[in-house]
């Protein structure tokens, strides 16, 4: 059965850089993960499985095609394999916590194969201000929604 990470969560960094993963998406994850920087400034978690899948693919690719390598390497080089304590927290490593810009607040998101981890301010402004709607904008998130979603025809969805 394909395990499918699904919904959006809030959660604290601590004093210590500790971060969880919600129950729902981190039961997913019964062999590790890890954590890379990813597309928007936000962070990928893949699972270990997932990580695997990639790299058999990137094993494939010539050495010559450097379109391929480029963001292989940019996502690789900054992954970072994660250790929870026995609470469920790990430490966010430092150079992904200042490339997603997370201060305080995380938002985590199922994101189908993989989870991803947005500061709140980046989530916020990437699912333009979806937080603070009101009816006076409404009708334009309801439009820009609509446009987004309608892109997914391009992948046949």
């Amino acid at each position: 059965m394909v395990k499918v990470l699904i919904g959006e969560y809030k959660h604290q960094l601590d004093d210590k850089s500790r971060l969880r993963l919600p129950y729902k998406l981190r039961r997913e994850f019964t062999n590790g993960y890890v954590i890379s920087r990813g597309t928007n400034g936000c962070l990928f978690v893949f699972s270990q499985e997932e990580i695997n899948r990639i790299i058999e693919k990137v094993k494939l690719l010539p050495l010559s095609d450097i379109n391929a390598w480029k963001p292989m390497r940019y996502i690789l080089s900054s992954a970072s394999e994660i250790e929870e304590d026995t609470q469920g927290r790990f430490v966010l490593p430092s150079n992904l916590i200042e490339f997603a810009g997370i201060q305080k607040c995380a938002v985590i998101i199922g994101a189908g194969t993989h989870v991803e981890i947005w500061s709140e301010e980046k989530w916020n402004a990437y699912t333009i201000g979806t937080e603070n709607i009101n009816n006076a904008n409404q009708d334009e998130f309801s439009k820009t929604f609509d446009s987004i979603i309608s892109d997914l025809k391009t992948y046949g969805i």
